[in-house]
């Protein structure tokens, strides 16, 4: 199902089209785009060169998500076309939808995975438990199955054109007056929001201890970036929630990660994997934070750190 909020499709949208397109090779089954609402011209075309057909669902004065009415319509969908799997962006839009289908339509829901799959025709799915620290293998029987899928978790680059074909799906959905959508009532905005970063410095546990920390922000604010870090430095009190990388924390994709005392743990690394250039620096050789940075420095950070600075400094003279 594509999302779209305020006229824009999202991120998420990309990302499952980006996995539909390897399922559908790997299976030889055609990848359908649903989208719902009024006023989608726009989005039709967004989505339809990447899937075999978009199915439009035009429901007048739903201009934006209602839960009521995304379930009705899916609910219908569905029992035509008999989908063998059905993604769904494991976002607030997501988790409202995705229970209440299951229960309707009678079909086995897995949530907030990071990837997922079929081996010999059954389903397989990896999703985290115990609040990211464990990952657990699941697999379930029963068609279609449907998953929530996490933000982040595949590259929307490199989508393939399949040429999609509209179909209009006419007919009434249904009328939900006990529910309906008012406005967007935004967050408070965060003191720094590291999702629009281009550039980030990111500090782990070895950063020693919160006197060090001034020296990693001073090398983000060389860098016109902002700081961030891993888990354990926001369980310590070092650094404050919002700016914490990871399953738990908020997936980044700045032009430039630094990760200083990092040691690479899957669920931090699920977070940052997708940036543009990646550099690391960690005392530990056998880091695996190594093993998705394009560069790499084995050495002490407060050794490394202080002469990044230095060389920066020259540049700008």
């Amino acid at each position: 199902m594509a999302e779209h909020r305020q006229g824009q499709l999202r991120d998420i949208t990309f990302e499952m089209l980006k996995k539909a397109q390897g399922l559908s090779e790997a299976l030889g089954q055609e990848v359908h785009t649903v989208l719902i609402g009024e006023g989608l011209s726009e989005m039709v075309e967004g989505v339809r060169p990447y899937c075999h057909k978009v199915h439009l669902v035009p429901v007048e004065g739903v201009k934006e998500f209602e839960g009521e009415v995304y379930q009705a319509a899916l609910t219908r969908l569905i029992k035509d076309l008999t989908p063998s799997l059905v993604l769904i962006g494991h976002t607030a839009q997501g988790m409202d939808l995705a229970p209440a289908l299951a229960c309707a339509i009678n079909s086995p829901l897995v949530s907030d995975c990071y990837d997922f799959g079929f081996r010999e025709g059954r389903f397989w799915a990896f999703r985290q438990v115990y609040g990211g620290k464990l990952s657990a293998q699941v697999e379930v029987e029963g068609s279609p199955v449907i998953v929530t899928v996490r933000s982040g978790s595949f590259e929307a680059e490199g989508l393939r054109t399949l040429g999609g074909q509209v179909v209009s799906w006419e007919g009434p959905v249904g009328v939900f007056p006990y529910k309906r959508f008012l406005r967007f009532v935004e967050a408070p905005r965060a003191e720094v929001d590291i999702t629009q970063a281009e550039v980030i410095v990111s500090v782990g546990r070895g950063i020693g201890g919160p006197e060090n920390i001034p020296l990693a922000e001073e090398l983000a604010k060389a860098l016109g970036g902002v700081l961030a870090c891993s888990r354990p430095v926001v369980d310590k009190g070092w650094l404050p929630k919002e700016r914490q990388v990871g399953t738990s924390g908020k997936t980044v994709k700045p032009k430039v990660y630094i990760a200083l005392g990092i040691s690479g743990a899957f669920q931090h690394v699920a977070g940052m994997k997708q940036s543009g250039l990646i550099i690391a620096v960690n005392k530990d050789p056998k880091a695996p934070i190594f093993g998705v940075a394009h560069y790499g420095i084995v050495g002490d950070l407060l050794q490394v750190v202080p002469v990044l600075l230095a060389k920066l400094k020259e540049r700008k003279k």
